[in-house]
């Protein structure tokens, strides 16, 4: 596993994928001071002999007040973690770009070198996902995007 990923994140878990999980859409709780997430999706590039592959998880976030931050964790659903909010708090940053009022486009990606790819459980993953709003209102998914491990 990645030692990046095993510092950063406070469950420890790094992660792989082959397969482009697209279009997740997650509504945000119903007393409309949470963030929303939306287009969630996560696609894995395999390493191969001419270099590393990627992890790459995107979601539109949305709120009123605007996004303050984006934590993100991938895990293997054979572990069945399920990550809690509080864990998530420990998670690597996404990156955020506005795109329109309140609303943020969040990518994470992860290298993935052929020593994690051999180091990774194989089958179904999942990426948790916990956006936190300038104003303190937070929205926490643990399988907010899945995809699968192949070797």
């Amino acid at each position: 596993m990645s030692r990046r990923v095993l510092l950063s994140s406070a469950v420890g878990v790094a992660a792989l994928g082959s397969l482009t999980a697209g279009g997740l859409a997650m509504a945000a709780g119903s007393d409309g001071g949470e963030p929303s997430l939306a287009h969630a999706s996560a696609r894995h590039t395999a390493p191969s002999g001419h270099g590393a592959g990627s992890l790459t998880f995107t979601v539109d976030v949305q709120d009123d007040s605007g996004v303050r931050d984006v934590r993100v964790l991938p895990w293997p659903a054979s572990s069945k973690l399920d990550p809690t909010e509080a864990e998530l708090r420990h998670a690597e940053r996404a990156t955020c770009r506005g795109t329109a009022e309140g609303t943020s486009r969040c990518t994470y990606t992860l290298q993935v070198t052929e020593k994690d790819a051999a180091q990774s459980a194989p089958g179904r993953w999942y990426v948790a996902v916990r956006a936190e709003a300038q104003d303190g209102g937070s929205v926490h998914v643990p399988r907010a995007a899945a995809f699968d491990v192949t070797r």
